[in-house]
């Protein structure tokens, strides 16, 4: 009754407005003048007004950027995706990309496109947006630098840092000498075209030299240590640099500038005296996520936005004032990266790639039109190899490195990427770079930046290859076990699973615990913190089995490359990997095994292999683990987790024939493991032949289940071929299990 009462005041409520609203509008229009009355004609039908108003709003400017933004994410991430598969940093495609719809490329071969996408009335919206996303990442790349590095360290950074430095800035002055009288813009003066050519020269990308050092492994080496040093000195040098070079540029001359100078030096002692202290300690009192309010989060975009605005009206650019912003974040790495998280999804994903395009929207190759002027270009590649990858090399062999350390740090520190194309932008805009020029430096930051990872490929090659990647262990050991983990409490029952497979001799076992994270989540100067915090629990493990086990840290961006790589090359015996509960839920299992129009004894397990028709299609695993699976030569397993708590009991299923494998496992559990072993062998494989004897293994000839028989069980291990075919048939029979152990062999 109470739902036809509330159904009937529905209905009259909406029946009575809407009529009221009819009469308003049709006695309204009696209110209408008579001049802007209009009459319907052929000229002027109903559709044409329709299209009027579509083509009004397709060419709104809210409706062109946000084309403009969906368009460059496409296009920057599929140039990326292509880059990281040849291995080169995904900035490198995301600079093509806006190369490729700029003038350059959809410029010149599908300009009826580029107008309508890219009209001139648009780039403002398009460059203050791309500078908002620099704002960000300045900040976050602030955030990544530790000052403290810089004291703890030795001398020798500091001295290949600052050669890497004033070599190529010298170089760069004297090219600028050379090519002023023919490039240099009317009116600029040759001091403001030198040294904005030399602070081109000299920059160093930070992030993406720690990314390629992080996903090389080089990281916790000495080599890896030191170039993240130079990189530190180099980025704060460098900065600090531009902000005088651009002092100087706006000012005139170096007198006038003075004042400029003064004033970004009280900036930033107030921000290192007053300000850092401030946030350190909110940063003290709110340093969990869940503590952090919006209020809290507020204060610090504040600072960010008011350390920006601050130095964009003294004169050294907002990009600075962001930079420095970063810098005095509190030094807590949880809360920086939490800080880092909350950004990076917007800046780099969404607002970034706005400033490649702009930068590709003012990047015209086309301009280099003759012999002469690709050799200026080749000219300023060359003088920019020259001055930072020799100098930073010869400065490293001085200081006492080897020639391979030495070439290694060289090849990192002419990293150029982003960071050469924010100097270049702060040039073109004040008016200090041409067209031409800016072309030219775009290339180069292009070149330099690709070649980093070739140039390390070849300096692997002619010198002795590194090995660090790989643990280091003795060839006389019995088993050796690589147990692989992305998330470090998952670590935990991968271990005790391992733990059943080696020799409780220790001179005779070895497991290694490989922890790979995604470059984007490590900070590398909290590398060592970072790592010490992800093997907290599988050490914690360890110690309540009595194990030692090595650890083996990895930054990656591509995972099960890594991992394939690693186990290949380790010269393991058995790679140990997770898939996780979830496989029975969600995509993989959960709708599947939810349907019952064919229900499969559990107690008849033999049934389940008995048809030959394979009821639907289904991936057996995500992709990451189907890629190891496809790529791994030493033999596989694949662990899912059902919350395992011990184990005690241990069944081993044995199908059918080609299961006959899973015995050598059964010996390895009978002579390393404390476990009750019960072998459920339905194809009657275990004979005499075979027969294995021991107090703590039961062998069950029979294709059916005892009724409790799977609860009793800790662990369940099947060949990967039973799994399959297990998933083919949709036996609910896989609701049942403990946790399971997938091997292949």
């Amino acid at each position: 009754m109470k739902n036809y009462k509330n159904s009937f005041f529905y209905l009259l409520v909406v029946g009575i407005f809407s009529a009221l609203i009819y009469w308003t509008i049709k006695n309204g229009k009696l209110l209408e003048k008579s001049d802007v009355l209009k009459v319907a004609s052929p000229e002027n039908s109903y559709y044409q007004e329709f299209l009027d108003s579509l083509h009004h709003n397709l060419t709104h400017e809210l409706a062109i950027l946000l084309a403009q933004i969906v368009t460059i994410i496409l296009v920057a991430r599929f140039f990326g995706l292509i880059c990281k598969k040849i291995g080169q940093p995904s900035v490198i495609g995301e600079i093509i990309a806006g190369i490729v719809l700029g003038p350059s490329f959809f410029g010149s071969y599908f300009p009826e496109f580029s107008v309508v996408l890219f009209p001139t009335t648009s780039l403002d919206n398009l460059k203050f947006l791309s500078q908002i996303g620099l704002i960000f990442f300045m900040f976050v790349v602030g955030m990544e630098l530790d000052l403290r590095v810089l004291r703890n360290k030795a001398k020798e950074a500091v001295i290949i840092s600052h050669a890497s430095i004033i070599i190529p800035f010298t170089l760069g002055l004297v090219l600028a000498y050379t090519i002023y009288t023919d490039f240099a813009p009317k009116g600029i003066e040759f001091i403001s075209f030198g040294l904005f050519l030399g602070i081109a020269m000299s920059i160093t990308a930070f992030p993406v030299l720690a990314r390629i050092v992080q996903e090389r492994g080089l990281q916790k080496t000495r080599i890896g240590a030191m170039v993240i040093t130079c990189a530190a000195a180099d980025d704060i040098t460098a900065w600090c640099l531009l902000a005088g070079v651009i002092a100087i540029v706006k000012a005139g001359s170096i007198t006038s500038s003075l004042y400029i100078i003064v004033l970004s030096f009280i900036y930033v002692v107030a921000m290192i005296k007053l300000v850092r202290p401030f946030l350190r300690r909110i940063g003290n009192l709110y340093d969990t996520a869940e503590k952090i309010t919006k209020p809290v989060v507020a204060i610090f975009f504040l600072t960010l936005l008011i350390s920006s605005y601050l130095t964009e009206i003294i004169g050294i650019h907002a990009l600075f004032g962001a930079f420095v912003a970063g810098v005095i974040m509190p030094d807590n790495m949880k809360f920086r990266k939490m800080f880092i998280e909350k950004i990076e999804d917007v800046s780099l994903v969404v607002l970034l790639p706005l400033f490649f395009v702009f930068t590709g929207l003012r990047t015209e190759i086309g301009l280099l039109n003759s012999p002469e002027l690709w050799k200026v270009c080749g000219l300023i590649i060359v003088v920019a190899v020259v001055g930072k990858f020799i100098g930073s090399a010869l400065a490293a062999k001085f200081v006492g490195q080897n020639w391979r350390d030495s070439l290694t740090i060289g090849a990192l520190m002419n990293t150029r990427g982003l960071m050469e194309l924010v100097v270049l932008n702060i040039g073109y805009d004040l008016g200090v770079l041409t067209k031409e020029v800016f072309a030219m430096m775009v290339i180069m930051a292009l070149a330099t930046t690709f070649m980093t990872g070739p140039a390390l490929n070849l300096i692997d090659l002619i010198f002795k290859p590194r090995k660090n990647s790989i643990p280091n262990t003795s060839d006389n050991l019995e088993y050796k076990v690589l147990v692989s983990f992305e998330n470090p409490e998952d670590g935990k029952p991968l271990l005790k699973v391992a733990n059943n497979f080696i020799s409780l001799e220790k001179e005779k076992q070895s497991i290694t615990a490989m922890y790979i994270s995604s470059t984007n989540e490590v900070n590398p100067y909290k590398i060592e913190e970072y790592e010490r915090e992800s093997f907290k629990p599988i050490l914690k493990e360890a110690t309540k089995l009595n194990r030692n086990i090595e650890t083996l840290f990895k930054a990656s961006r591509d995972i099960d490359s890594d991992i394939v790589e690693v186990s290949n090359k380790g010269e393991f015996n058995f790679l140990l990997i997770n898939i996780g509960s979830s496989i029975f839920e969600g995509t993989l299992l959960g709708k599947v095994l939810g349907i019952t129009s064919k229900i499969i004894n559990p107690e008849n397990l033999l049934n389940t292999f008995t048809g030959k028709e394979k009821l639907f299609e289904v991936n057996y695993f995500d992709d990451k683990t189907q890629a190891i699976i496809n790529k791994t030569e030493v033999p596989l397993g694949i662990y899912v987790d059902k919350e395992l708590t011990k184990t005690e009991n241990i069944s081993v299923i044995l199908f059918n024939n080609e299961d006959q494998f899973l015995l050598d496992y059964v010996k390895l559990l009978k002579k390393n493991s404390q476990a009750k072993i019960s072998i459920f062998d339905t194809y009657d494989i275990v004979n005499e032949k075979n027969k294995i004897t021991h107090e703590n293994v039961k062998v069950i000839h029979s294709s059916k289940l005892e009724k409790d028989f799977l609860k009793e069980q800790d662990l369940l291990i099947m060949s990967i071929d039973s799994w399959k075919k297990l998933i083919d048939t949709r036996s609910v029979w896989l609701n049942n299990t403990p946790s399971l152990l997938i091997i292949k062999p």
